[in-house]
């Protein structure tokens, strides 16, 4: 399973872990395969921090950094982030908040600390996502830059190939391959609709083989639906140079994560998941509950777009997070995950989760092997 890409990077494995928990991004580069750090969230002072802490602990070993840089969003502009978030907030009707706002306090999620009701663009703009380039780009042990929403603009991709990193982009459709491919990316991370997160609508097994042959020459990662080594080979099998996986990291002992909502993970099955536009603005898989539900539902507001919805529920996102026990916290809580959630029953340590993958490849390998005909 060496391939170009693994040669490029100097990792082992084509094993590309999405995680916002840089305890997980160090873990995965140490176990062979190469941590990639979701840096929407972050400011660009608390990023700074996680990278610090991420180079002061991985050795000489490479990671990667994800942004989110959406072609489209609503109030596009030349503004600051500052500006912009003003402007944002204007475009946001009150009836929206008031709603978000009562699902947090029926399911008894305290309050933040400081009272305030806000947490920003949460980097979901080309504004608020430059700042979070710049800082990755001045980390030498940073090798891979990748946006998570949509081709880049044309000035950042020279910008980190001139750096001398690779940088890609998430596809869910042919079309959005072909575009990854037209805009000089240097890979391409095809996400089926079964996988975590913002995802398209074509399964996996579907999108990858004809991602691969959009794309080619440019190197693939299969993404959605990857929890365990079989799957690893099957989407090799299609062409892909390596997996993009999220959604197996949420679980494993150096994740961060509340208790409660490991448990929540934990206890899913494959049915439970959801693709929604209640938190982003954008179609995101998640674990349904009762938020998801609510803003469903024909007399309560319909979810505005991306980022303004973010902007309504991004302070149900830290609150739930911060407080994942308390209350009925669980039952609003936002749980980005994919259906291969029904596959993670028991927490495991990254580095086990790695052998486990191997080993599953390895032997998923020789059964098919086993099942050619002798030669005579």
């Amino acid at each position: 399973m060496y391939t170009e890409i693994c040669k490029k990077l100097g990792i082992e494995y084509p094993i590309f872990a999405f995680t916002h928990c840089r305890d997980v991004v160090v873990a995965v580069s140490k176990a062979g395969g190469i941590g990639v750090l979701g840096a929407v969230g972050f400011s660009p002072e608390e990023l700074k921090a996680e990278l610090d802490w991420i180079d002061e602990h991985i050795g000489d070993l490479p990671y990667g950094v994800d942004i989110v840089i959406p072609q489209k969003y609503e109030g596009m502009g030349d503004m600051s982030p500052e500006d912009l978030e003003k402007e944002l907030w204007k475009m946001v009707p009150q009836g929206h908040i008031d709603f978000a706002q009562k699902l947090l306090a029926d399911a008894g999620v305290p309050e933040w600390p400081d009272g305030t009701s806000n947490m920003g663009l949460l980097g979901w703009t080309e504004a608020t996502a430059t700042p979070l380039l710049m800082e990755a780009l001045t980390r030498p042990k940073c090798k891979l830059i990748a946006n998570a929403l949509g081709t880049p603009p044309a000035d950042k991709v020279k910008l980190i190939q001139d750096s001398g990193r690779l940088v890609g982009a998430l596809c869910g459709r042919v079309k959005q391959a072909k575009a990854h491919k037209e805009a000089g990316l240097d890979f391409i991370v095809a996400q089926g609709g079964e996988g975590g997160g913002h995802a398209g609508d074509v399964g996996s097994v579907v999108l990858w083989p004809q991602a691969v042959a959009a794309a080619a020459p440019v190197p693939v990662l299969a993404a959605g639906g990857i929890g365990n080594g079989q799957q690893m080979l099957a989407a090799m099998s299609m062409g892909c140079e390596g997996v993009w996986t999220g959604s197996l990291w949420l679980t494993v002992e150096e994740a961060h994560a509340e208790p409660a909502q490991k448990e929540s993970l934990l206890a899913a099955s494959s049915e439970d998941t959801v693709r929604s536009r209640a938190w982003t603005g954008k179609t995101c898989r998640m674990l349904k509950n009762e938020w998801t539900e609510a803003w469903e539902r024909a007399d309560t507001p319909d979810a505005l777009g991306m980022p303004l919805q973010g902007l309504v529920s991004g302070d149900g996102i830290r609150r739930t997070a911060r407080y994942a026990s308390v209350g009925d916290c669980q039952k609003v809580a936002f749980n980005p995950v994919g259906q291969v959630v029904g596959q993670i029953n028991h927490v495991e340590s990254t580095r086990s989760v790695i052998f486990r993958l191997v080993t599953e490849y390895v032997d998923a390998l020789e059964r098919i092997n086993s099942l050619m005909p002798d030669e005579a």
